[in-house]
């Protein structure tokens, strides 16, 4: 029975999301209290439970949230992400294009949600691939899997915040972000050597992605719960066909500085990773008055706040004032259902651990010796059946997080490489209900058959090769 129950929890989610279309929000909520009635809690204790777990995760990660969401929406509004992707370019020059465009994608998508990154890049990836006389599906592919790699590993992007945070490490944000660091470069890397393979192939959609289907466009609307800021993105498929970069640049007024655009990402990063070294067992900084402040700017939240109000400078002009203060507003609606949905999913894991289903599925777990596969088979599941990143990454942590110790993961570094697990499993695989798949087939002009072939089949590959990679790194460092 107790194996059933959780398999009925499971599929209540799945068909929930990708089936009913409920909002995540709802449905962890209600698989929360359908958990508790299942396996029989006092009643008295499961209204406590939810709203005690609902509260934790958010007390301790939701701010940081709300910082990284506006931070990302005023590095949207103000070109700084535009100014990061040239920047870049100039640095790796165009010798290989695709492999330019998949770095520029990743170091975008750390600030910038996926989809809203996809969306601002989308002209000078068509620029430079008619410049360069590459394919655009072949910078499409890359641009897309590029952004698709930190958007599911590194912090402050929310799915990998909330993942830490139901695991025990929203402390330790510093090592997450170094880690996801390390394994988005694999992940990038198997899809740009897959986007290669579409150098000499041409669109086989029908028209521009302005005239998207119909399909594409209520899937654009229906942005996955990972990518709130998609919401903004659906409102520019009008200027999807634009694909001329200086015109694309007028939109933006004056352009920032490059220091200044990458400032609000760079800098708290940094006093993040800071603050983490800072906080190693040999004292590297001391004990004294150097620690101490190291420690507290370090702080996701303190970290997060600076590079916020660094995010601020860069917009200017005589209605300045005006502009933060609806800037913040938007950050605000678009954080709120992040925020719901990671505060759902606690409130879930809080039922899960006072249940026994966490005791029997760790004594059944541990004997088949998974390790780190386990959560990255739950998290792709969940990821292919739903669509959502996000659901999956919060889902699937709230679910493996009293089972760290029966799987062998129970230290710091085996839960961060869970994390890693979880987030390679989150992006298998993009495919038809996932929005970011419409976002990517509708503004590269492919025909579904072709976005199956090209970005679906590299999102495969970005997982499959990203858990090999976690796996021989859990065997070094476990």
């Amino acid at each position: 029975m107790t194996i059933i129950g959780l398999a009925i929890v499971i599929a209540f989610i799945v068909f929930s999301t990708a089936k009913l279309k409920w909002h995540p929000f709802l449905v962890l909520v209600l698989a929360a209290f359908l958990t508790a009635f299942f396996y029989g809690m006092p009643l008295p204790k499961v209204a406590d439970t939810v709203g005690t777990g609902f509260g934790s995760i958010l007390g301790s990660i939701g701010l940081v949230i709300v910082f990284g969401t506006i931070i990302g929406l005023v590095m949207e509004r103000t070109g700084a992400a535009v100014v990061m992707a040239e920047s870049v370019i100039k640095v790796l020059g165009e010798r290989f294009p695709t492999l330019t465009m998949s770095v520029i994608g990743a170091i975008v998508s750390i600030p910038v949600f996926c989809d809203s990154g996809y969306v601002i890049l989308n002209s000078l990836k068509e620029t430079l691939a008619k410049r360069l006389k590459v394919s655009s599906i072949a910078m499409s592919v890359a641009l897309a899997t590029g952004l698709y790699a930190t958007h599911n590993f590194v912090p402050p992007t929310p799915g990998p915040i909330a993942a830490a945070g139901n695991l025990g490490l929203a402390d330790n944000l510093g090592l997450v972000i170094v880690m996801g660091l390390v394994v988005s470069v694999p992940a990038c890397l198997a899809g740009w050597l897959w986007a290669n393979r579409f150098v000499h192939e041409l669109p086989q959609g029908e028209g521009a992605a302005g005239q998207a289907s119909t399909a594409g466009s209520v899937n654009a609307a229906d942005r996955e719960a990972s990518s709130p800021a998609g919401a903004v993105a659906a409102t520019r498929y009008a200027d999807a066909d634009d694909t001329d970069g200086a015109a694309d640049r007028t939109r933006y007024g004056q352009m920032p500085s490059p220091l200044m655009a990458f400032m609000p990402i760079v800098l708290p990063i940094a006093l993040i990773c800071i603050g983490s070294v800072a906080a190693f067992p040999s004292r590297p900084l001391g004990s004294g008055l150097l620690f101490t402040v190291a420690a507290f700017l370090g702080k996701p939240l303190c970290a997060l706040l600076i590079g916020f109000l660094f995010s601020l400078l860069l917009i200017r002009g005589e209605d300045r004032t005006e502009r933060i203060s609806a800037l913040i507003t938007q950050g605000l609606v678009l954080a709120a259902p992040i925020l719901l949905i990671t505060g759902a999913g606690g409130a879930f894991g809080a039922v899960i651990k006072e249940t026994p289903v966490g005791s029997y599925l760790g004594h059944t777990l541990s004997s088949l010796g998974l390790g780190v596969f386990m959560p990255f088979v739950v998290a792709a599941a969940l990821k292919t059946a739903q669509g959502s990143s996000t659901v999956s990454l919060v889902t699937t942590s709230t679910l493996v997080a009293p089972l760290m110790a029966s799987i062998g993961l129970d230290s710091e570094m085996g839960r961060l490489l869970c994390v890693m697990a979880i987030g390679a499993g989150a992006m298998t695989v993009s495919h038809a209900n996932d929005s970011y798949f419409w976002v990517v087939t509708q503004f590269s002009r492919m025909s579904v058959a072709q976005a199956l072939r090209a970005q679906t089949a590299a999102t495969a590959v970005q997982g499959i090769v990203a858990i090999l990679f976690i796996w021989l790194l859990s065997l070094v460092v476990l």
